[in-house]
């Protein structure tokens, strides 16, 4: 009973074991079951947080590329509008002056380079054809050999030289071509640049002469070289007339559209949206009229200082807008600043400290009220009324020209002219009396209310500029007539002071070329003015 009892206990015991160990086997695997799940959650967890950085770090980058896209644009628009700001500023330290001696050229060959037809061929070496002297006993037993090995070798090696001569012949030849065909370029080339000097010299000696279109083009030059933003038109017209030595200027001003429609560009983070802040319209007026004031002080300070002559002594300024009318859709070119001024006023001027409003006011130029609703004002003098083009077309037919020359006309016939010219232009013109140089001194009416009132007109059959004398006695008979403006015409031109007199008072100079130009337009008389035929 106790061995069994012993046994019995031995078996449980054994058993135990046999369990414990199977729990502590199980238990082993279950930790490492848990190690395993626990590592698989520290990898998952660690692959998540990756990814969160990823997309944070993606997110981030994003965010600064979209912040510098409108950081970008708002550069630009500041860059542009900075580049607005100082159109008057950019060209004062510029030397506008064309230099005449800078426009010619001068021959610069590149060396003349053959390459390897420079190269003589090598001649055929004697030495790579002879064949080795005898030695040893070949010496007496194959002299015969060698004999015919060398006589091959003599043969091959004039083939050789008959050939080297041939190809050193065609290769000087080659060579002769390729010289003679650079020094032909070289001459087309010399020949090309000179006739461009001789072009150059003959621009030079026109424009010394005051040839109007030579003035035109040189002055055309000056205005091209003048950089502006790119979406400024940059057109314009030119006409010259040396009798009064003045030059008019038709200059194309950019739109409104000029001025950055946008304030301020801005992104939006909840929208993922770049959006825009639009310019207040009283600043994109303001900018705009900054615009049309320094593009005309501009191209004036240009004309005049690139003119080291001088050739010019006024110049008239009409700043037009090419655009279309949304009223009608037709097109129209409403002119928005217009100046006559004479060098010396203008040249006087510090246009590094001047308020460019201010300063076209103290010129008594006529600026649009408002420009950016191209409200236009009247030009001081129209462009067409001074184009010297259509008469030079006509005058080339020299004896062939069969209009009147108004400088042959009698004192009546001339009087006779200038009231039909003006009853013609709408005026009520009634004859005081005659003028002692030929011409005529009428009173005129101008029946339109507001505008009209009466009207003085003198008139100077003239050769010569006319003197300001002339304006200044004009000026008195408006004052004392009690009329509310003076016109004076004249066959000849006008000077400086002329012109610088009449400026802020309701006086109008018309010269030969605008007489010319209102005779055919309103009186339909094709006339011209031809001080040689009284030689």
């Amino acid at each position: 009973m106790a061995r069994r009892r012993g046994l019995i206990a031995q078996i449980q015991r054994e058993h135990a074991r046999q369990v414990r160990a199977s729990q502590q086997a199980q238990a082993a695997y279950y930790r490492q079951q848990q190690a395993m799940r626990r590592a698989a959650e520290q990898a998952a967890r660690a692959a998540q947080r990756a990814a969160a950085v990823d997309e944070r770090e993606r997110k981030r980058l994003y965010l600064e590329a979209r912040a510098a896209e409108v950081a970008a644009n708002n550069a630009d628009l500041q860059a542009h509008l900075q580049e607005l700001d100082s159109l008057l500023a950019a060209t004062l330290d510029v030397d506008d002056h064309i230099d005449f001696t800078k426009l010619k050229r001068r021959a610069r060959h590149a060396p003349f380079s053959p390459g390897q037809l420079g190269m003589p061929i090598p001649p055929p070496d004697w030495s790579r054809f002879e064949p080795p002297a005898p030695t040893g006993l070949s010496k007496l037993f194959g002299k015969s050999t060698y004999d015919r090995q060398l006589a091959l070798a003599r043969w091959q090696f004039s083939d050789a030289q008959a050939q080297h001569g041939a190809a050193e012949q065609d290769r000087q030849g080659r060579l002769a071509a390729a010289q003679a065909e650079y020094q032909e370029r070289c001459r087309r080339a010399e020949a090309e640049i000179a006739a461009h000097n001789a072009e150059v010299d003959t621009f030079a000696a026109a424009f010394a002469a005051a040839e109007p279109a030579a003035v035109v083009d040189y002055f055309g030059m000056v205005l091209a070289n003048s950089v502006y933003p790119d979406d400024f038109p940059q057109n314009y017209r030119l006409a010259y007339v040396p009798e009064s030595r003045q030059l008019v200027v038709e200059y194309e001003l950019p739109g409104l559209d000029v001025v950055p429609s946008v304030k301020e560009y801005r992104y939006v983070k909840a929208r993922d949206e770049i959006t825009s802040t639009a310019r207040p319209a009283k600043e994109t007026k303001e900018r705009y009229a900054g615009v049309v004031t320094q593009v005309t002080l501009r191209t004036m300070h240009e004309l005049f200082e690139s003119d080291r002559a001088p050739l010019v002594d006024t110049i008239v300024f009409n700043g037009v807008v090419d655009t279309v009318d949304p009223a009608t859709g037709q097109s129209i070119r409403p002119c928005l600043v217009t100046l006559r001024t004479t060098r010396d006023e203008f040249t006087s001027l510090n246009l590094g400290k001047v308020d460019p409003a201010t300063c076209l006011q103290h010129l008594n130029a006529s600026v649009s009220k408002r420009p950016e609703a191209l409200a236009p004002v009247r030009p001081v003098l129209e462009f067409d009324m001074v184009d010297k083009r259509f008469v030079d077309e006509v005058d080339v037919l020299a004896d062939l020209d069969h209009r009147p020359n108004l400088l042959k006309l009698t004192p009546t016939e001339f009087e006779s002219l200038i009231q039909n010219l003006f009853t013609k232009m709408g005026l009520d013109t009634k004859q005081t009396r005659a003028s002692r140089d030929g011409g005529v001194d009428c009173v005129a009416f101008d029946q339109r209310p507001i505008f009209g009132g009466k009207v003085v007109i003198q008139a100077k059959r003239y050769r010569n500029t006319v003197d300001v004398s002339s304006v200044r006695d004009l000026f008195g008979t408006v004052q004392n007539e009690g009329a509310s403006k003076g016109i004076l015409v004249t066959t000849s031109g006008y000077g400086p002071a002329s012109f610088a007199f009449a400026s802020g008072k309701p006086l109008e100079l018309i010269d030969g070329s605008n007489l010319l130009y209102l005779l055919a337009e309103h009186a339909g008389i094709t006339a011209r003015i031809d001080p040689s035929e009284l030689d």
